[in-house]
């Protein structure tokens, strides 16, 4: 199972530059800085936001792989979950080169207005909840890479080693949104950096999109 672990890592960098989730955290940072908030509770309030993200993405994925064994779908299915990876690959590639494409990879419009009331209230509870609505609403348009990575983990692993990659993916796909709230601390650097992710957010969504497909391609030619 080793020889899978790049392939593993791989797709949880690429799961992990997601703009809905860092967009979301981005939205609860500046609200809770804009009601003066002490940094440590900016910390703990917008850190049960990525704790929801984590444990609604760890179920889903435990969900899955559960799915997948009780249901007897034979194994050595990991090249239906590249073909996965490269139609989420080609649908960001249209969304991001056609800006009139329909299908949009991003939460639904008729769930913002929810988002947005959970916000609002700033407890630990609601944003926490907060999380948890937008791992499940941005999982269907942004989950290319996990589920592939839930298809190799079915193909070669036991459920209970599958698990222990899930918590390994996760803590990956989670890294960029804790990163973000240790340097909510710093003006400055909150500053530039949501300048820079602005400047590249189209350039990363397409680097995103490209190497999903040539990861998926190599899959195929493996």
């Amino acid at each position: 199972m080793l020889n899978q672990l790049p392939v593993i890592t791989a797709g949880a960098l690429l799961d992990s530059i997601n703009p809905c989730a860092i967009s979301v955290l981005l939205l609860t940072l500046g609200f809770l800085i804009s009601l003066e908030k002490s940094h440590r509770e900016v910390l703990v309030i917008a850190g049960s936001y990525i704790l929801g993200i984590f444990i609604t993405y760890i179920l889903i994925g435990l969900g899955v792989l559960q799915a997948l064994s009780f249901f007897g779908i034979p194994r050595a299915i990991t090249k239906f979950g590249a073909l996965i990876l490269i139609c989420t690959g080609v649908l960001g590639l249209l969304d991001r080169l056609i800006p009139d494409f329909p299908v949009k990879l991003q939460i639904p419009q008729s769930a913002k207005p929810g988002l947005a009331g959970l916000l609002q209230r700033g407890t630990i509870p609601a944003v926490f909840f907060m999380g948890v609505l937008v791992g499940l609403f941005e999982f269907p348009c942004t989950g290319g890479p996990y589920l592939f990575v839930l298809t190799l983990l079915h193909d070669s692993a036991t459920f209970v080693t599958g698990a222990l990659y899930l918590i390994y993916y996760n803590l990956i796909f989670i890294s960029p949104l804790v990163l973000i709230l240790l340097i909510s601390g710093s003006q400055p650097v909150m500053t530039r950096f949501q300048n820079w992710r602005k400047s590249r957010s189209r350039s990363l969504d397409i680097f995103s999109s490209l190497a999903m497909i040539i990861l998926a391609l190599i899959i195929f030619l493996l």
